[in-house]
């Protein structure tokens, strides 16, 4: 069973920076594609980063030049350092893992920035 674990989230003021996590555990033969999405309350689903090949990432334009998206392809895990975050970056983060013809997603776990 494939397991997608989300880490990192918390509580801090505009300006602050926070750093996520997420492990995918499953077949290494997979290669899964691992992105980061969020989701505000009352709001849809909203892309954020995704790694496209080496030295390419792909971010949203409300993130570029703050986020950073990076991966252990090896442990199966992708990292988000998130700099310089807004009030309107709060919202449940969370990555999906996608390989060998399925998608898995996490649980999330909660950004909350303040200002």
């Amino acid at each position: 069973q494939v397991r997608v674990v989300e880490s990192g989230g918390g509580s801090v003021q505009a300006g602050g920076s926070l750093g996520l996590s997420c492990a995918v555990s499953g077949d290494p033969y997979c290669n899964y594609a691992m992105s980061w999405y969020r989701q505000a309350p009352g709001k849809e689903r909203e892309f954020v980063a995704v790694f496209v090949s080496d030295g390419d990432t792909a971010y949203a334009d409300s993130v570029k030049g703050r986020f950073t998206y990076s991966r252990d392809s090896a442990r199966m895990t992708t990292f988000l350092q998130m700099n310089s975050l807004k009030p309107e970056d709060t919202a449940l983060y969370f990555c999906e893992a996608a390989g060998c013809g399925s998608i898995y997603r996490g649980q999330g776990t909660q950004v909350t920035v303040s200002s």
